[in-house]
C-alpha cells in the first residue's frame, strides 16, 4: 500500500510539532523514521495512522484520503504499534494479539477458526507460542512489546507504523525484529534511535528536525558527516562493520545548539 502526506502540520496548546511534512511510501517499501528527541517521530506517525486529526494537510492511503474515515476502516489498512508496552490487564498473550483480529470481526461475534489461527501464526512469528497463555500481567516489557507487533501482524493490514519497536528489546531480538519487517512485504515505517539499525535494515530515511523533515533518501545519501552534526549533535559518520553492513561510527558528542523558537 502506498502512504503518501501532503504538507502535513499538528500541534498542540498553539506549539507547531509537525511543520509541513510531505512524504511518499512506495508498497513493500521499509522506510526508518529517525530525529533526536522531541522532533514529532510519534506525532507524525500518529497522523499517519489516523490516530491524531492533521491542523492542515493530507494523508492518503493509495490516492484515497483518509481524513473522514472510520476507525475500523483505518485499522485494516494501517496497523500502529506505539512505544508504552506497559499495560494492566488479566488477558492472556493470545487474547492480546488476537485484538488484532477486531476491525474484521463482527462485533457480536467472538474469534473464528480463521482469527485463532492468524493469531497462532503471529505468535510464532515472534516466538511467543510457548507464552499464548500466560497472562499479561506476567510478562516482561521485551516480552509485551513482542506481542504487541505480534497484535499488529494479526492485524493483517497491508502497511505498519512502529514507534521505537526495540525498545525493551535485547539485541538478539531487535535484530529479529529488523529482519521480520524487512521480510513482510507490507509497507513499514519505522521511527528509530538506532541509526546502524535503521542503515542496516531500511530501504530509505526520513529525517526529521525540529518537526520539519529536513532529508529523505538513501542511508548513506541521508547519514553523512555534516548532517549528523547539525542535526543530532554528534561528530559521527556512516561506516562499515567488520561484516559489511553499513553503521555509524561516533567520535563524541558536539556542543550543543539553541532550539529554534516555534
Amino acid at each position: 500500500m502506498r502512504i503518501t502526506a501532503e504538507g502535513l502540520s499538528w500541534s498542540v496548546a498553539g506549539t507547531p510539532v509537525v511543520r509541513g511534512v510531505s512524504l511518499d511510501m512506495a508498497p513493500g517499501e521499509t522506510v526508518g523514521l529517525l530525529g533526536p528527541n522531541g522532533s514529532g517521530k510519534s506525532s507524525l506517525l500518529r497522523c499517519l495512522a489516523g490516530l491524531r486529526v492533521p491542523d492542515a494537510g493530507t494523508v492518503r492511503y493509495d490516492g484515497a484520503c483518509v481524513r473522514d474515515w472510520s476507525a475500523r476502516r483505518t485499522a485494516r489498512h494501517v496497523a500502529f504499534v506505539g512505544q508504552d508496552a506497559a499495560a494492566d490487564s488479566d488477558l492472556t498473550v493470545a487474547d492480546v494479539v488476537g485484538l488484532g483480529r477486531t476491525p474484521f470481526r463482527d462485533r457480536w461475534r467472538g474469534p473464528g477458526a480463521h482469527d485463532r489461527a492468524v493469531v497462532a501464526a503471529a505468535l510464532e512469528r515472534v516466538g511467543l507460542t510457548a507464552l499464548a497463555g500466560r497472562s499479561w500481567r506476567a510478562l516482561s516489557g521485551g516480552e509485551r512489546q513482542r506481542a504487541h507487533i505480534a497484535r499488529a501482524l494479526a492485524q493483517q493490514a497491508p502497511a505498519l507504523l512502529l514507534d521505537e519497536p526495540t525498545n525493551h528489546l535485547d539485541v538478539r531480538h531487535q535484530l529479529e525484529l529488523m529482519e521480520l519487517l524487512t521480510g513482510t512485504g507490507r509497507t513499514v515505517l519505522v521511527a528509530l534511535h538506532d541509526l546502524s539499525l535503521a542503515a542496516r535494515y531500511c530501504d530509505r530515511l526520513l529525517l526529521l528536525h525540529h518537526g520539519r523533515l529536513t532529508a529523505s533518501g538513501t542511508p548513506a545519501a541521508v547519514l553523512t558527516r555534516e548532517r549528523l552534526a547539525e542535526v543530532f549533535e554528534v561528530d559521527a559518520e556512516l561506516t562499515t562493520d567488520a561484516l559489511g553492513h553499513p553503521a555509524v561510527g561516533y567520535r563524541g558528542p558536539l556542543p550543543a545548539t539553541p532550539r529554534p523558537a516555534p
